[in-house]
């Protein structure tokens, strides 16, 4: 069966009920779906094969008072089966293209130095700008 990958909308809301258990973390909670797809700033492309989720791309317009629009891919994931058939691919231009529509200037990605993820990186012809990815954090409550 094809795989349709796109830029979901409200509309398509209902489709994050029926995600692989591989996309996200955890399973989409309604309410934060519903913040995240009204909010301007932020977008996700799916890829659905007939009513299942596989795989999605999310994305953060970044703004910033010194630089152009520019789209950072907050999170790529592909359920299992689907992997290594191109999905993460077509996510990713599907998130080149509307990042372009939107009048972004530059895309980018932070990812573990794997061999899985410079594998993937490299086979798209991005440019590495970074040697080590340190990951800092601190609880808000």
């Amino acid at each position: 069966m094809a795989v349709s990958v796109f830029i979901a909308r409200r509309i398509d809301a209902g489709l994050f009920a029926h995600v692989h258990a591989d996309v996200f973390d955890a399973p989409p909670d309604p309410h934060l779906l519903e913040r995240f797809l009204a909010a301007d700033h932020l977008h996700i492309a799916v890829a659905v094969e007939r009513d299942q989720m596989v795989g999605m791309c999310s994305g953060v317009i970044y703004h910033h008072p010194d630089k152009p629009d520019a789209w950072w891919i907050n999170e790529l994931g592909v359920a299992g089966p689907w992997r290594r058939q191109g999905i993460g691919t077509r996510l990713v231009m599907t998130c080149m293209d509307h990042a372009r529509r939107l009048g972004c200037r530059e895309i980018w990605a932070m990812a573990d130095p794997t061999e899985v993820a410079e594998g993937f990186w490299d086979s798209l012809r991005w440019l590495r700008t970074g040697e080590r990815l340190a990951m800092f954090s601190s609880r808000l409550d």
